[in-house]
């Protein structure tokens, strides 16, 4: 029986004598690469937190004390050690435990994460309910792998330090977000070298100071010397300047020293900031040497850590993407990209090295990417920030206020626009067409494929106005790339097929289906008109009041909350044009947040499949 086994609750931690935790640190790894082995997910992250997880639940008890994991995908070892070691095989999967961490899913997760640099700001409110109901537990929030890049911790630091409250921030610096860490902050927050350094002063200065024999007076004032020294060549002159006490750097792989520093900082009552220094991938020798690969990965080789790359195929939406806009940007040297800490996963990783000059990370920052880039276009240039649709949430107001407001040319291109899969209702894009569309001077569009993206994506760079194309997670169908990239007609749908029984008007991914669906129910009689919208702002309104008027009878078909969507703008239209005797029939997500899952899962899950889609479309049309 392996020693994990023995573990079912933090509670069986704490009885495990020191010897034995190494070997715990061992089976923990062990599981972590067998599950992403099998179901992808987050392992280089997870894996340089095991010891730093085993010390937590070594010096601190929760429930009842509260460890909230920023992002939370370094929360593995976590949930091995709090009861879900048997159903750890099902991570990421339908039905299964979540990748990140869920209080439904156990009583010793704090707090629902799954986007960057929220740790702080909850558990700030963590500690100030604690002490207004007078209890006496402790509050650590778990930051790092990036997180610190983010405008919101600092927000949540600057307030908590000026509490002051009895709380502890431990800082896992693994120099390291999704890519490498980027901004003067990052540089100085990983002075690495800086621990072995003063170690060295600190024990040369007191064996000097021994030899002198000298007197109170003389130790007090080196002392204080050696800790202005330390701020020197540590981040601590920051966190102190928040109202933090400073303590590390902290060897975050050395399991006693993690274990004596926790215990003596329990008995604090201030707020506390550990600096941890961990390898990110750490004990897995493919995911340290590639951290950034394996950030967040598929399934893979466990012996060789080669990515099992699963079916092949056509191109990604993403690499297509990323293709065109170099095109676009060596015809027009206005053209700039921007990425919030995410090069690889947008597709830019090409265009950076193709040109440096006009390539920016700006780190885990979306709120100052969005008006970064306003400030690029006023300056004369045609920025397009590449973001996931979940992620760009996160900046609605920049896109609102600074963009919009503007009339500026900044070109949104949205990726993982739909369902994205396993890492589940965090990073699902679910959204982007409702909370875009409302917007003035947005121009909003949707490509049936991937050729049709590169066409849309010269488009938005054309207009000198704010566009966004969004496009979904996956590869495309596998369809020609047109050689010359063409401005569509802004707002002209595609009209794909006419029948006369009713009119299809499909966007997106759900353009191909709609077709198929046609198909199969024309052999039932059923003769159906089918359209590529395109656009969600500006409607073609002269096509679809035709087909409204020709029919009667309109269904939508979207890969979004039916609230505000696509389905709506068409409902809308209809309204404003009298047309009340319309019947119609939306196809979309329901008022409710999904669940991971395969992607294919989820789109029949939703109906939003072929067999989804033909099913409500037969069953509507049996009641016209």
């Amino acid at each position: 029986m392996s020693i994990l086994e023995t573990i079912n609750s933090p509670a069986d931690v704490k009885r495990l004598p020191a010897s034995r935790l190494p070997e715990l640190a061992a089976d923990l790894r062990r599981i972590i690469i067998k599950t992403c082995a099998a179901n992808g997910g987050h392992l280089a992250p997870s894996l340089g937190v095991v010891e730093l997880t085993i010390a937590l639940h070594k010096v601190f008890t929760t429930p009842s004390d509260k460890i909230v994991w920023d992002v939370g995908h370094q929360a593995y070892a976590h949930k091995l050690l709090t009861g879900r070691r048997d159903s750890f095989n099902t991570l990421r999967t339908l039905n299964g435990i979540s990748g990140f961490p869920k209080r439904h899913e156990s009583q010793h997760d704090a707090f629902d994460v799954g986007h960057s640099s929220t740790s702080i700001s909850a558990a700030t409110g963590f500690a100030v309910a604690r002490d207004l109901d007078r209890r006496k537990n402790k509050v650590l929030a778990v930051i790092g792998d990036g997180s610190m890049t983010g405008g919101m911790a600092y927000e949540g630091i600057n307030h908590a330090g000026h509490l002051n409250k009895d709380m502890i921030i431990i800082l896992n610096d693994n120099e390291m977000s999704i890519a490498e860490n980027v901004g003067a902050l990052s540089n100085f927050l990983s002075r690495t070298a800086s621990s072995e350094f003063v170690h060295r002063f600190k024990k040369s200065t007191e064996s000097f100071l021994k030899r002198l024999e000298v007197g109170k007076g003389v130790l007090h004032v080196a002392r204080k010397m050696e800790e202005s020294f330390k701020g020197l060549f540590t981040p601590g002159m920051l966190f102190q300047a928040f109202g933090f006490e400073y303590i590390g750097p902290v060897d975050g792989h050395d399991l006693p020293a993690l274990i004596e520093t926790l215990e003596n900082v329990k008995k604090f009552d201030n707020s506390v900031l550990i600096h941890v220094l961990t390898k990110k991938g750490m004990g897995y020798k493919p995911a340290e040497q590639n951290p950034a690969l394996f950030h967040g990965v598929g399934p893979f080789d466990m012996a060789t850590g080669k990515i099992l790359k699963g079916k092949g195929g056509a191109a990604s939406y993403t690499a297509v993407f990323g293709a065109a806009l170099c095109r676009l940007a060596a015809e027009d040297d206005r053209i700039a990209a921007i990425t919030a800490a995410m090069p690889d996963g947008t597709g830019l990783a090409g265009f950076s090295k193709e040109f440096p000059d006009r390539f920016f990370d700006v780190g885990i920052a979306e709120q100052h990417g969005v008006t970064f880039a306003a400030g690029l276009a006023v300056g004369g240039y045609r920025p397009v920030f590449a973001v996931y649709s979940s992620f760009l949430q996160r900046a609605y107001d920049q896109v609102c206020h600074d963009v919009c407001l503007q009339n500026l040319p900044v070109t949104f291109a949205i990726d993982r626009g739909g369902v994205v899969g396993s890492d589940g209702p965090t990073h699902h894009g679910a959204f982007d067409l409702s909370y875009l569309r409302h917007l003035p001077n947005m121009t909003l569009m949707a490509p049936k494929d991937e050729n049709e993206l590169q066409h849309m994506l010269a488009t938005a760079v054309s207009l000198g106005t704010p566009a966004a194309v969004r496009y979904p997670r996956g590869n495309g169908y596998g369809v020609a790339l047109d050689q010359a990239l063409e401005v569509l007609p802004v707002g002209r749908a595609e009209l794909l097929r006419e029948g006369d029984t009713a009119a299809i008007l499909a966007l997106g991914t759900m353009v191909h289906p709609a077709l198929e669906a046609a198909t199969v129910l024309a052999a039932e009689g059923l003769q159906l008109t089918v359209v590529n919208a395109r656009f969600v702002k500006p409607l073609d309104e002269t096509l679809i009041i035709a087909l409204a008027e020709k029919h009667g009878v309109l269904i939508t078909v979207e890969e979004n909350v039916l609230q505000g969507g696509f389905g709506s703008a068409v409902l809308e239209l209809l309204e404003q044009h009298g047309l009340s005797g319309v019947r119609m029939l939306r196809l979309g997500y329901p008022d409710a947040y999904i669940p991971q899952g395969e992607q294919h899962e989820l789109r029949a899950m939703l109906g939003l499949d072929l067999p989804g889609i033909t099913a409500s479309l037969r069953t509507f049309l049996a009641g016209t």
